[in-house]
Protein backbone atom coordinates (compact mmCIF):
# COMPACT_ATOMS: atom_id res chain seq x y z
CA UNK A 1 0.00 0.00 0.00
CA UNK A 2 1.28 3.47 -0.92
CA UNK A 3 1.01 6.18 1.72
CA UNK A 4 1.29 9.02 -0.79
CA UNK A 5 -1.84 11.12 -0.40
CA UNK A 6 -4.18 10.62 -3.34
CA UNK A 7 -7.67 11.44 -4.57
CA UNK A 8 -7.20 15.06 -5.66
CA UNK A 9 -6.61 14.90 -9.40
CA UNK A 10 -9.27 16.83 -11.34
CA UNK A 11 -11.31 17.74 -8.27
CA UNK A 12 -12.63 21.23 -7.57
CA UNK A 13 -11.76 22.90 -4.27
CA UNK A 14 -13.01 26.09 -2.66
CA UNK A 15 -10.82 27.90 -0.11
CA UNK A 16 -12.36 30.92 1.59
CA UNK A 17 -10.25 33.65 3.15
CA UNK A 18 -7.30 32.81 0.90
CA UNK A 19 -5.81 36.22 0.10
CA UNK A 20 -3.21 37.02 2.76
CA UNK A 21 0.50 36.51 2.13
CA UNK A 22 1.43 35.17 5.58
CA UNK A 23 -1.62 33.07 6.28
CA UNK A 24 -3.29 29.71 6.56
CA UNK A 25 -5.45 30.01 3.44
CA UNK A 26 -2.62 30.61 0.98
CA UNK A 27 -0.66 27.38 1.65
CA UNK A 28 -3.89 25.37 1.70
CA UNK A 29 -4.80 26.65 -1.76
CA UNK A 30 -1.30 26.03 -3.10
CA UNK A 31 -1.10 22.49 -1.72
CA UNK A 32 -4.49 21.59 -3.18
CA UNK A 33 -3.25 22.87 -6.53
CA UNK A 34 -0.01 20.95 -6.23
CA UNK A 35 -2.07 17.79 -5.72
CA UNK A 36 -4.09 18.43 -8.89
CA UNK A 37 -7.20 20.33 -7.78
CA UNK A 38 -8.80 23.20 -9.63
CA UNK A 39 -9.05 25.92 -6.99
CA UNK A 40 -11.58 28.68 -6.34
CA UNK A 41 -10.26 31.34 -3.96
CA UNK A 42 -12.32 33.90 -2.12
CA UNK A 43 -11.40 37.02 -0.22
CA UNK A 44 -13.13 40.16 0.97
CA UNK A 45 -11.53 42.51 -1.51
CA UNK A 46 -9.33 44.22 1.08
CA UNK A 47 -8.32 47.83 0.55
CA UNK A 48 -4.60 47.69 -0.43
CA UNK A 49 -3.93 50.64 1.87
CA UNK A 50 -4.69 48.31 4.79
CA UNK A 51 -2.23 45.59 3.75
CA UNK A 52 0.64 44.81 6.16
CA UNK A 53 3.95 46.44 5.24
CA UNK A 54 5.47 43.23 3.90
CA UNK A 55 2.52 42.73 1.53
CA UNK A 56 2.87 46.31 0.30
CA UNK A 57 6.61 45.85 -0.23
CA UNK A 58 6.02 42.65 -2.18
CA UNK A 59 3.38 44.23 -4.44
CA UNK A 60 0.89 41.73 -3.09
CA UNK A 61 -2.48 41.51 -4.87
CA UNK A 62 -4.51 39.48 -2.38
CA UNK A 63 -6.35 36.52 -3.95
CA UNK A 64 -4.96 37.39 -7.38
CA UNK A 65 -1.41 36.75 -6.14
CA UNK A 66 -2.45 33.41 -4.65
CA UNK A 67 -4.26 32.55 -7.89
CA UNK A 68 -0.99 33.05 -9.78
CA UNK A 69 0.73 30.59 -7.43
CA UNK A 70 -2.08 28.09 -7.96
CA UNK A 71 -1.83 28.38 -11.76
CA UNK A 72 1.91 27.73 -11.59
CA UNK A 73 0.99 24.13 -10.77
CA UNK A 74 -0.84 23.72 -14.07
CA UNK A 75 -4.38 23.92 -12.74
CA UNK A 76 -7.17 26.47 -12.99
CA UNK A 77 -7.52 29.18 -10.37
CA UNK A 78 -10.62 31.34 -10.03
CA UNK A 79 -10.25 34.28 -7.59
CA UNK A 80 -13.59 35.71 -6.49
CA UNK A 81 -14.39 38.51 -4.06
CA UNK A 82 -17.21 37.25 -1.85
CA UNK A 83 -18.72 37.82 1.58
CA UNK A 84 -19.26 34.49 3.31
CA UNK A 85 -21.63 36.07 5.83
CA UNK A 86 -24.04 37.12 3.05
CA UNK A 87 -26.52 34.39 2.10
CA UNK A 88 -27.09 35.64 -1.44
CA UNK A 89 -23.37 36.12 -2.05
CA UNK A 90 -22.72 32.52 -0.99
CA UNK A 91 -25.50 31.28 -3.27
CA UNK A 92 -24.01 33.19 -6.19
CA UNK A 93 -20.58 31.78 -5.36
CA UNK A 94 -21.96 28.24 -5.56
CA UNK A 95 -23.70 29.04 -8.83
CA UNK A 96 -20.46 30.37 -10.33
CA UNK A 97 -18.50 27.29 -9.26
CA UNK A 98 -21.04 24.83 -10.65
CA UNK A 99 -21.42 26.83 -13.87
CA UNK A 100 -17.66 26.90 -14.37
CA UNK A 101 -16.71 23.39 -13.28
CA UNK A 102 -19.93 21.40 -12.95
CA UNK A 103 -18.98 20.17 -9.49
CA UNK A 104 -17.53 21.01 -6.07
CA UNK A 105 -15.56 18.37 -4.19
CA UNK A 106 -13.62 20.08 -1.41
CA UNK A 107 -14.53 23.07 0.74
CA UNK A 108 -12.16 24.70 3.23
CA UNK A 109 -13.93 27.25 5.40
CA UNK A 110 -10.96 29.41 6.32
CA UNK A 111 -12.45 32.93 6.25
CA UNK A 112 -12.33 34.48 9.70
CA UNK A 113 -12.82 37.77 11.46
CA UNK A 114 -9.58 39.56 12.29
CA UNK A 115 -8.39 39.99 15.88
CA UNK A 116 -9.76 43.26 17.13
CA UNK A 117 -11.69 45.18 19.74
CA UNK A 118 -13.84 42.15 20.60
CA UNK A 119 -11.08 40.88 22.93
CA UNK A 120 -12.66 42.37 26.07
CA UNK A 121 -14.85 41.10 28.94
CA UNK A 122 -18.42 40.22 27.98
CA UNK A 123 -19.73 43.10 30.08
CA UNK A 124 -17.74 45.51 27.89
CA UNK A 125 -18.32 43.81 24.56
CA UNK A 126 -20.09 45.86 21.90
CA UNK A 127 -22.94 43.75 20.42
CA UNK A 128 -21.93 45.01 16.98
CA UNK A 129 -18.50 43.39 17.38
CA UNK A 130 -20.09 40.20 18.76
CA UNK A 131 -22.30 39.91 15.70
CA UNK A 132 -19.42 40.60 13.30
CA UNK A 133 -17.30 37.79 14.73
CA UNK A 134 -20.20 35.33 14.87
CA UNK A 135 -21.41 36.30 11.38
CA UNK A 136 -18.05 35.64 9.72
CA UNK A 137 -16.65 32.75 11.75
CA UNK A 138 -19.80 30.74 12.41
CA UNK A 139 -22.64 31.91 10.19
CA UNK A 140 -20.29 32.23 7.22
CA UNK A 141 -19.10 28.66 7.61
CA UNK A 142 -22.71 27.51 8.05
CA UNK A 143 -23.84 29.26 4.86
CA UNK A 144 -20.95 27.95 2.79
CA UNK A 145 -21.22 24.42 4.20
CA UNK A 146 -24.97 24.26 3.65
CA UNK A 147 -24.84 25.62 0.10
CA UNK A 148 -21.85 23.55 -1.04
CA UNK A 149 -23.01 20.51 0.91
CA UNK A 150 -26.26 20.51 -1.06
CA UNK A 151 -24.28 20.56 -4.30
CA UNK A 152 -22.12 17.67 -3.12
CA UNK A 153 -25.17 15.61 -2.22
CA UNK A 154 -26.83 16.35 -5.56
CA UNK A 155 -23.70 15.34 -7.48
CA UNK A 156 -23.47 11.92 -5.85
CA UNK A 157 -19.67 12.23 -5.88
CA UNK A 158 -19.21 12.67 -2.14
CA UNK A 159 -16.83 15.33 -0.89
CA UNK A 160 -14.95 16.81 2.03
CA UNK A 161 -15.62 19.94 4.07
CA UNK A 162 -12.91 21.19 6.44
CA UNK A 163 -13.69 23.99 8.88
CA UNK A 164 -10.72 25.97 10.19
CA UNK A 165 -11.66 26.41 13.82
CA UNK A 166 -9.32 27.17 16.75
CA UNK A 167 -8.18 25.79 20.06
CA UNK A 168 -9.86 28.91 21.46
CA UNK A 169 -13.12 27.02 21.04
CA UNK A 170 -11.80 24.48 23.57
CA UNK A 171 -9.72 26.65 25.91
CA UNK A 172 -12.57 29.17 26.36
CA UNK A 173 -10.34 31.85 27.82
CA UNK A 174 -11.40 35.17 29.35
CA UNK A 175 -11.77 38.18 27.05
CA UNK A 176 -12.34 35.93 24.03
CA UNK A 177 -16.09 35.32 24.31
CA UNK A 178 -17.09 36.23 20.77
CA UNK A 179 -14.20 34.41 19.13
CA UNK A 180 -14.32 31.38 21.43
CA UNK A 181 -18.10 31.07 21.06
CA UNK A 182 -17.83 31.26 17.29
CA UNK A 183 -15.22 28.51 17.21
CA UNK A 184 -16.96 26.27 19.75
CA UNK A 185 -20.08 26.69 17.63
CA UNK A 186 -18.11 25.80 14.52
CA UNK A 187 -16.98 22.58 16.14
CA UNK A 188 -20.62 21.78 17.00
CA UNK A 189 -21.67 22.57 13.42
CA UNK A 190 -18.95 20.22 12.20
CA UNK A 191 -20.06 17.33 14.41
CA UNK A 192 -23.77 17.71 13.63
CA UNK A 193 -23.34 18.09 9.88
CA UNK A 194 -20.92 15.17 9.67
CA UNK A 195 -23.57 12.81 11.00
CA UNK A 196 -26.28 14.24 8.77
CA UNK A 197 -24.57 13.81 5.41
CA UNK A 198 -22.18 10.90 5.93
CA UNK A 199 -24.54 8.58 4.06
CA UNK A 200 -23.92 10.69 0.95
CA UNK A 201 -20.18 10.17 1.18
CA UNK A 202 -19.54 13.74 2.34
CA UNK A 203 -17.15 14.12 5.26
CA UNK A 204 -17.02 17.14 7.57
CA UNK A 205 -14.12 17.82 9.90
CA UNK A 206 -12.61 20.75 11.79
CA UNK A 207 -9.01 21.70 12.42
CA UNK A 208 -8.24 23.65 15.59
CA UNK A 209 -4.98 25.53 15.08
CA UNK A 210 -2.99 26.88 17.97
CA UNK A 211 -0.59 29.82 17.65
CA UNK A 212 0.17 30.15 13.95
CA UNK A 213 2.76 32.68 12.77
CA UNK A 214 0.67 34.75 10.38
CA UNK A 215 0.06 38.45 9.81
CA UNK A 216 -3.02 38.20 12.03
CA UNK A 217 -0.68 37.80 15.00
CA UNK A 218 1.40 40.90 14.26
CA UNK A 219 -0.38 42.96 16.91
CA UNK A 220 1.18 40.76 19.61
CA UNK A 221 4.69 41.71 18.55
CA UNK A 222 7.71 39.51 17.93
CA UNK A 223 11.15 38.97 19.45
CA UNK A 224 11.15 38.71 23.28
CA UNK A 225 7.37 38.94 23.78
CA UNK A 226 6.73 36.39 21.06
CA UNK A 227 9.41 33.98 22.27
CA UNK A 228 8.15 34.18 25.85
CA UNK A 229 4.61 33.34 24.73
CA UNK A 230 5.82 30.40 22.64
CA UNK A 231 7.89 29.03 25.52
CA UNK A 232 5.02 29.36 27.97
CA UNK A 233 2.29 27.87 25.79
CA UNK A 234 3.70 25.39 23.25
CA UNK A 235 5.37 22.18 24.45
CA UNK A 236 6.96 21.56 21.03
CA UNK A 237 8.67 24.92 21.33
CA UNK A 238 7.72 26.69 18.13
CA UNK A 239 4.78 28.50 16.59
CA UNK A 240 2.91 26.73 13.85
CA UNK A 241 2.92 27.72 10.21
CA UNK A 242 0.28 27.76 7.54
CA UNK A 243 2.01 24.72 6.06
CA UNK A 244 1.33 22.77 9.27
CA UNK A 245 -2.39 23.39 8.85
CA UNK A 246 -2.32 22.76 5.10
CA UNK A 247 -0.77 19.34 5.68
CA UNK A 248 -3.65 18.34 7.94
CA UNK A 249 -6.20 19.67 5.45
CA UNK A 250 -4.61 17.56 2.73
CA UNK A 251 -4.88 14.40 4.80
CA UNK A 252 -8.50 15.02 5.72
CA UNK A 253 -9.44 15.60 2.07
CA UNK A 254 -7.45 12.66 0.70
CA UNK A 255 -8.41 9.08 -0.04
CA UNK A 256 -6.24 8.09 2.90
CA UNK A 257 -8.42 10.20 5.23
CA UNK A 258 -11.65 8.73 3.92
CA UNK A 259 -12.66 7.15 7.24
CA UNK A 260 -12.39 10.36 9.27
CA UNK A 261 -15.45 12.54 9.79
CA UNK A 262 -17.02 14.59 12.57
CA UNK A 263 -13.67 15.35 14.22
CA UNK A 264 -12.10 18.55 15.59
CA UNK A 265 -8.35 17.97 15.54
CA UNK A 266 -5.96 20.15 17.54
CA UNK A 267 -2.92 21.16 15.48
CA UNK A 268 -1.11 23.27 18.03
CA UNK A 269 2.24 21.86 19.11
CA UNK A 270 0.68 20.32 22.20
CA UNK A 271 -0.90 23.48 23.64
CA UNK A 272 -4.29 21.81 24.19
CA UNK A 273 -4.73 18.10 24.85
CA UNK A 274 -8.50 18.15 25.43
CA UNK A 275 -10.59 16.68 22.64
Amino acid sequence: MSWTLSGFEGKVALVTGAGRMRSIGRPIAVELARAGCQVVLTGTGRDPSMYPDDEKAAGWRDIDSVADEVRAHGVTAVPLVSDVSDEEAVHQLAEQIVERFGRIDIVVNNAGAARGDDRVPVTDLDPVLWRKVIDVNLTGSFLVSAEMGRRMIESGNGGSIVNISSIAGKRLGPNTAAYAASKAGLQALTACMAQEIAAHGVRVNAICPGIIDTSRMDDIGREAVWEQMIKAMIPLGRAGTGDDIAATVMYLCSDQGAWVTGQAWNVDGGTVVQH
